[in-house]
């Protein structure tokens, strides 16, 4: 049932449409890659649509692209100048310094119940939910139909077929059989998707980090040694290689394998590449989860427009205004009733196999502070693990060691 179809229930205090004349602020990231799809428009609209309903609260939203918007919130934070809201990548810094409210403080019950449970879990810090999802994709794994059927070739269901695959585009001239980009870009996702599909992750099952875990070794040895040792990955390193110039290479049609999100398919649908997807392989068959990722909003206590950010985000929240967003940049609802009209949509069906993986996705440990440096620091060494001379225990003990000294200070 769509939120907005129910009596609002309030948590707490909750959220209420708001009285008296209040301005409330809004930094947001932007989701386009023109002026034509800027997140600006998207924005405008919904708050075009709260005004009318709610004529004594004004919603002044600022979008700025990924490369500074999270610079310019902190900014704003330190400067004693928080805007009410923010949609970011990351949440947990300002939770752990007591700046934000509680989704149970600002959202309405049906509202913070319609949130994908994956999703509610990876915004909770110390089992209190403050990040709440805004956007979210997961990975499959994607592969040039023409390439294969070329090569007489079937999707792989295992990393030996995957690797055996690899070799024989390679046979045929292809110029990356597979893509693995390791480099500054995105490398995280990349290595995330790997580590899960050999079994485990950046940290267990209590949340601590275990870069080094005997499995993860194994997963980096094996891409070592029988892909990126073997010629498989292409002419450009690992470590070089961003994941935007691996799904350009991917849309000219010059790479046979490589794990992708739902952007993707647009990019490769417009230039004329026919493409399958599958879930990512593992060891010995299916991965038994596939990496999902998410981007948050926060509402900041710094201005005490609690109920007023309430309203506002419980009609953000909508199925119409969720579907909406999802549409424009191909990205996958963040809540449960939109999932399912997504889902039961023909026009919708090219998203499915994304939204079939997102309920036993697994996200980057997101509610640890240490986060942002542990994945900046991933960045950075990872690709050196699978290179020349490389040592995938060397690389993932240091990075290990750091991890656990970040942990604790953090």
């Amino acid at each position: 049932m769509s939120a907005l179809g129910m009596t609002a229930t309030l948590a707490g205090c909750g959220s209420s449409d708001g009285s008296g004349d209040v301005t409330l602020e809004l930094v947001a990231a932007d989701y386009g890659d023109s002026r034509a799809n800027s997140s600006q428009k998207y924005w405008d609209t919904v708050v075009k649509g709260y005004e009318t309903a709610h004529p004594g609260v004004r919603v002044e939203v600022t979008v700025y692209p990924w490369t500074d918007v999270d610079r310019k919130v902190a900014e704003r934070v330190a400067a004693g100048r928080a805007p009410d809201m923010a949609q970011i990548g990351a949440y947990a810094d300002y939770a752990a310094k007591g700046g934000l409210y509680s989704a149970d403080q600002v959202l309405s019950i049906p509202v913070q119940a319609d949130f994908v449970s994956q999703l509610t879990e990876a915004g909770q810090m110390n089992r209190v939910q403050y990040g709440m999802p805004f956007a979210a994709s997961t990975r499959l794994l994607f592969f040039n139909k023409k390439l294969f059927a070329d090569a007489g070739l079937t999707p792989p269901r295992s990393w030996s077929e995957l690797a055996a695959d690899a070799a024989a585009l390679k046979a045929r001239g292809v110029k990356f059989p597979y893509a693995l980009p390791l480099g500054p870009e995105e490398a995280q996702a990349e290595t995330m998707q790997w580590l899960l599909s050999g079994g485990d992750s950046y940290t267990d099952d209590v949340g601590t980090y275990h870069l080094d875990s005997t499995e993860n070794v194994d997963t980096l040895t094996w891409l070592k040694n029988e892909l990126v040792g073997k010629g498989l990955t292409g002419p450009v390193a690992p470590a070089k290689l961003n994941r935007a110039d691996a799904f350009a290479a991917f849309a000219r049609g010059e790479v046979g394998m490589l794990n992708g999100h739902p952007t993707l398919m647009k990019a490769a649908a417009d230039k004329g590449v026919r493409f399958g997807m599958v879930p990512m392989p593992g060891v010995n068959g299916r991965a038994k989860a596939t990496m999902g990722v998410a981007d948050w909003m926060m509402a900041f206590k710094h201005n005490g427009h609690r109920e007023q950010i309430g309203s506002f985000l419980d009609y953000v929240y909508s199925e119409k205004n969720v579907l909406a967003f999802s549409h424009e940049y191909d990205l996958l609802p963040v809540t449960t009733s939109a999932s399912q009209a997504m889902s039961a949509d023909t026009h919708d069906k090219e998203f499915a196999p994304f939204l079939g993986e997102l309920p036993t996705s697994q996200l980057y440990p997101v509610g640890k502070t240490s986060w942002a440096s542990v994945s900046a620091d991933i960045k950075q060494d990872i690709g050196k693990a699978v290179g020349p001379g490389g040592s995938p225990a060397g690389v993932l003990g240091a990075l290990q060691r750091t991890a656990t000294i970040r942990d604790s200070t953090d």
